[in-house]
């Protein structure tokens, strides 16, 4: 398959200010923080990770909701904000009422995106309204309703017949489901796949439910404190995951069978959740690893370059390997000398994040 979206080495800084008149900026939130990655036409690439680690923040720099710091993102091959972009490209938000304009007619919203194109005439875009909302399993018949006088699922619709409103190529869905019941989100993630199907559509699918993500993705991106650490076939990852922390999320994730979620062993990471405004010098997760050794605190790891399964991590997990929590957080490397770390407060480490 061809690659319609290209994102290379992406960052998206948001600045700290103080003081009341000239805002002096005193620091930056590291967003995103250097991603890279590829989407390629007709599949579902799924991006999971804990909150905060800057899922949305991507999301709105490949919409173009957000201008980014550096970096850049390219769409079919052109670069953001290429004309056709915005017709090709749209979003469905995370809150199903708070992407809706409650004083304004579900008609209204839908045919938005119609009437700034300048699509049809008023008359051809009530028709194509209808046929949205049909096509998303609502009643045409409820055009002139308020939003306040539908569910949340149904709500969740409106938002998809809206982006689809212009035929887009590609649809980045920033954790759609995650406002609503369990039995609804069941019908709105099949709803998706049947309209991928039937329009060939290509999905950037965000979330942080690690089993809704298996359902929908054909590849799965993990991000950790701006950063993707492992990318991956959606089984591949969830079968063999090489980097420890999407051992540790895995480990976490609900398990259906009772039986089999009592066997498994829970991964329970310690040690200090770094902060997005001083992000630690080297592996970002080497402050919560298990496996962390000095080499992780000097060197940053970066995603292998070969390859369908990649993980930025210097000693990946092999397979039948067990983390434990006990495991110290900094090791000593046989092959490497640690003379002149205790200065530093690696050696001491371990200490202060058990306090």
């Amino acid at each position: 398959m061809s690659v319609l979206l290209r994102v290379t080495d992406v960052r998206k800084y948001f600045p700290i200010r103080e003081g009341l008149f000239f805002r002096k900026e005193v620091g930056r939130v590291h967003a995103v923080d250097g991603v890279s990655l590829e989407v390629r036409a007709g599949e579902t690439l799924g991006i999971v990770g804990e909150s905060g680690c800057g899922k949305s923040t991507l999301a709105r720099c490949i919409t173009g909701l957000y201008p980014v710091t550096s970096g850049s993102i390219e769409f079919d091959g052109a670069p953001l904000g290429a004309k056709g972009f915005r017709r090709d490209v749209q979003m469905i938000f995370q809150d199903p009422y708070g992407s809706l304009n409650p004083r304004r007619r579900i008609g209204s919203i839908i045919a938005d995106p119609l009437v700034i194109h300048r699509i049809g005439t008023k008359t051809e875009r009530r028709r194509r309204v209808q046929e949205l909302m049909e096509l998303v399993g609502l009643n045409p018949e409820h055009y002139n309703r308020f939003p306040a006088e539908f569910s949340g699922g149904q709500r969740q619709r409106i938002g998809i017949a809206r982006a689809l409103a212009l035929r887009p190529r590609l649809v980045v869905c920033d954790e759609p489901v995650s406002a609503l019941d369990v039995s609804i989100q069941a019908q709105v993630i099949n709803l998706l796949k049947d309209l991928q199907a039937e329009l060939g559509l290509t999905y950037v699918f965000i979330a942080h439910d690690l089993s809704v993500v298996r359902y929908v993705s054909d590849r799965v991106a993990v991000m950790y404190l701006g950063r993707i650490v492992e990318i991956a076939p959606g089984e591949d990852l969830y079968k063999v995951p090489k980097h420890p922390y999407t051992n540790a999320l895995l480990s976490a994730a609900s398990v259906a069978d009772p039986d089999l979620s009592a066997r498994r062993e829970r991964i329970i990471l310690t040690g200090d959740v770094p902060s997005p405004i001083s992000p630690p010098a080297g592996c970002r997760f080497h402050t919560r690893c298990p496996k962390a050794m000095p080499r992780c605190v000097a060197e940053d790891p970066r995603l292998t370059p070969e390859g369908e399964h990649q993980a930025a991590c210097h000693f990946p997990v092999q397979p039948g390997e067990h983390l434990g929590a006990e495991t110290p957080q900094i090791q000593q490397e046989s092959t490497e000398p640690t003379v002149g770390r205790t200065e530093s407060g690696v050696d001491d480490e371990p200490d202060r994040r058990g306090d």
